[in-house]
């Protein structure tokens, strides 16, 4: 990243990455019980709750180097299984009913960097080697040009809040070299855990405050092996805690990767996802007006009414479709 622009561009990336993340967590979500399979849900909805706050830093972090985070854009909403963008193409995302397929994409998607892989601009391996690359193209930028060179973004743009439901974790601005490692460091390590070595993402376990909170990596170890981690376990020792129980009866069928078209016009499951992909698109307007210039935006987007929105008619492709 030899440019200011260059990081722009990758900012952008890491928007389109954590965005990328977001219909595989709500569809294997959506298909749970939240009743009969409580620990699955709070455990999926924390991971989903954080990837929205690394969307949002992201867009921070954007906004904080002059750019402009767009979310509201067809290139977003390939249809699936896709690969995650810019990324090898082990990284396969699917929408999944919970279960031990979708698990299994979800460790490879959180897969933890080791110490010392390189950093990856492109074609990472992982996640956190790509936040690497960023981090040490600002770092370069900021050194040869001078932070004040870099960081030209009007700080009016930038968003914040927390602590958000389902975790601990915190939206902070970004202004200079200091908060942007900061946020860079929050979205690595709650995916990977703190220092690639460590189960613990460094933030208070919001339903078990006695304790951190465990990364996205671990936590879906926890599902696939069916126990918590508690204080003193490793990624070495494995969880030794408390049983995590899934009830097969109280996951929903759900067919894999659906689309519009599985379904003849005018039936219920239809015009239901039609509903939800309408909805899904305004979100994803609005976020993009809270992150260029309306902050406060970013409540409404996420609330249950998008009423006020006035693309209602725009040509708009979810996922799915």
């Amino acid at each position: 990243m030899a440019t200011p622009a260059n990081l722009r561009e990758h900012l952008q990336w890491a928007i389109e990455v954590e965005h990328a993340t977001m219909p595989p967590y709500l569809t294997a979500l959506y298909s749970l019980d939240p009743e009969r399979n409580a620990d699955a849900a709070q455990l999926v909805s924390g991971v989903f709750v954080e990837e929205m706050i690394h969307l949002a830093l992201a867009a921070n972090l954007l906004n904080a180097v002059g750019g402009q985070p767009r979310l509201d854009a067809p290139h977003l909403l390939p249809p699936p299984p896709r690969t995650m963008p810019h990324a090898d193409p082990s990284i396969e995302l699917a929408l999944l009913p919970f279960g031990q397929e979708a698990l299994g994409m979800f460790l490879r998607l959180e897969q933890p960097a080791h110490p010392g892989d390189p950093a990856e601009d492109d074609d990472y391996e992982t996640i956190g080697q790509f936040y690497d690359a960023i981090e040490k193209g600002l770092r370069r930028l900021c050194a040869g040009l001078g932070e004040d060179q870099v960081f030209t973004g009007d700080p009016a743009r930038q968003v914040t809040g927390g602590p958000f439901a389902h975790t601990a974790g915190h939206l902070s601005p970004v202004t200079g070299l200091d908060s942007a490692l900061a946020a860079l460091e929050e979205i690595v390590e709650q995916g990977e855990g703190a220092a690639r070595a460590d189960v613990w993402d460094g933030d208070v376990d919001l339903f078990h405050p006695e304790t951190k909170a465990v990364s996205h990596y671990y936590r879906f170890q926890e599902l696939v092996l069916g126990r918590r981690y508690r204080p003193g376990d490793t990624p070495e020792s494995g969880p030794t805690g408390d049983a995590v129980t899934v009830d097969p009866a109280g996951i929903r069928p759900l067919r894999p990767n659906p689309r519009l078209e599985d379904h003849p016009e005018g039936s219920a499951v239809r015009t239901a996802r039609e509903a939800f992909n309408r909805t899904y698109c305004k979100m994803l307007h609005q976020l993009e007006q809270a992150f260029n210039g309306n902050p406060t935006m970013l409540g409404m987007s996420a609330g249950p009414t998008f009423d006020h929105v006035a693309p209602e008619d725009r040509d708009c492709v979810m996922p799915s479709d």
